[in-house]
């Protein structure tokens, strides 16, 4: 009987994906058939939820189904993140116009992200203090006693590196290694080796004219390829929303939800208020907020249903690019160094909301300026190469509360709320970087106004 009840949702989620492929023929907006795809997976898992439970054969094997068009088209995005960050950055340095302003371009989207994730800090805290949540409050249970115990291991790595080695952690050791994503700080190692290959064309085409041209050349004809390959893998997103939806819908542990919810709305409260301080960073910049959130949703609603930056930056660059009228060199830089520097959901907000819970069991009051400022201060450091895939936020919890030398027991404590969060944050990291791609073309000159001004959608996928 169950067998048959799996066959029933999977022909059910056959058909939902006929309609979103119907949707496609009739050639829909992709934002439309975005948002259609999360309103179907939305509807589809708390079905599957409601008549079967999160717990039973029906949901696991039915979901395990799902998940071929779920994760595998993770998967596909994970497979051309390497190459097009690598290939997005050294393409940076061949076009003319970007490379006059290089030192100042990388400044800005890096000054951006570093300040935005300061203020994401701030916020946090403030949240926090406003909700008065405590770590103590927080019951272990046999899946948080599981995850502290596997935190055990990786805090211990972490604990054993200065802020110093941590820095030198991000210089690339292997380039091929890096490529494979192989460290947790692979992505900002890609992003200096792309870098060192752009300096290094810059003084051959200043030497030697006829090689740099050649070289540019072949950048650009890799370049136009890898991007065609997004294009085709980003035509899939639709098909993914509505599988990662339908999971993350099905899973879900309601229960725990509602006996964290104190600590889930404080999460939410503090991820829209960073929202909002993006929107009024972009209206003293002279740019229409309204403009750039209708154009950055479909965007967000990926990152927020695969909760993973590095997934959502072949769209996230294409968006910039093509939506908001960032050039292709700095919006190449602002989604490449997002993935690893200030994400102001996973490094900023989440690290500092638990350093407050957790310092009154630690005897530390967090009321006290000092340990405010160090906190700040400490939170925007360790944004420096934090994974842009699920368990990025994680890894930046570890490294704030071990250089606060606080318990890090809390970071296991909200494992079953985990998902849920790392949605809003994910969003609020790519929404972050984009931010930084705009204000760094508004101050450079180098944004296409009329672009940004279109009213109309552009982007076709």
């Amino acid at each position: 009987m169950n067998t048959l009840w799996v066959i029933a949702n999977i022909i059910l989620f056959l058909v939902l994906i006929g309609l979103l492929f119907y949707m496609q023929k009739k050639h829909l907006s992709f934002s439309k058939r975005v948002f259609s795809a999360l309103g179907l997976g939305i509807v589809l898992g708390l079905y599957i939820h409601l008549v079967f439970g999160t717990d039973s054969s029906v949901t696991n094997h039915s979901i395990e189904w799902f998940n071929i068009v779920g994760s595998g088209y993770i998967s596909f995005l994970k497979m051309i993140v390497m190459p097009l960050v690598f290939i997005s950055i050294v393409s940076a340095f061949t076009k003319l116009k970007l490379t006059s302003n290089l030192g100042k371009i990388s400044a800005l989207v890096i000054g951006i992200l570093i300040a935005t994730t300061a203020i994401a800090a701030s916020i946090g805290i403030a949240t926090s203090l406003g909700f008065q949540l405590e770590g103590i409050e927080l019951e272990a249970g046999e899946a948080e006693a599981e995850k502290n115990t596997q935190l055990q291991q990786t805090v211990g790595d972490v604990e054993d590196m200065s802020i110093p080695q941590q820095i030198i952690s991000l210089f690339p050791q292997n380039p091929f290694m890096e490529l494979t994503g192989a460290r947790p700080t692979s992505t900002i190692a890609v992003v200096i080796f792309a870098a060192i290959i752009g300096i290094a064309y810059l003084g051959v085409r200043r030497k030697e004219p006829e090689h740099g041209e050649f070289f540019a050349k072949i950048i650009e004809t890799i370049y136009t390829i890898v991007m065609r390959m997004v294009t085709l893998i980003l035509r899939l997103t639709p098909y993914g929303v509505l599988a990662l939806m339908a999971k993350v819908t099905a899973t879900s542990d309601y229960s725990a939800i509602v006996k964290l919810g104190k600590f889930v709305l404080a999460s939410y409260v503090a991820i829209i208020l960073m929202f909002i301080v993006h929107l009024l960073l972009l209206l003293f910049a002279g740019k229409n907020p309204i403009t750039y959130v209708k154009k950055v949703i479909p965007v967000l609603t990926f990152a927020f249903t695969s909760r993973s930056s590095a997934g959502a930056l072949p769209l996230n660059i294409k968006t910039q690019h093509e939506e908001l009228g960032v050039s292709e060199g700095i919006a190449n830089f602002a989604g490449s160094f997002g993935l690893s520097i200030g994400q102001n959901g996973c490094a900023g907000i989440y690290p500092a909301m638990l350093a407050i819970m957790v310092a009154p069991t630690a005897g530390v009051n967090p009321l006290d300026p000092v340990f405010l400022g160090t906190l700040v201060v400490i939170v925007a450091i360790s944004s420096f190469g934090v994974a842009g895939v699920g368990g990025g936020a994680t890894f930046a919890a570890l490294l704030v509360l071990s250089a606060m030398d606080l318990p890090i027991g809390i970071v296991g404590l909200l494992i079953s709320v985990e998902p849920l969060i790392d949605m809003g944050r994910t969003a609020l990291n790519v929404s972050g970087s984009m931010t930084a791609g705009v204000l760094t073309g508004k101050i450079t000159g180098e944004l296409d106004e009329e672009v940004y001004n279109q009213p109309k959608q552009r982007l076709q996928i």
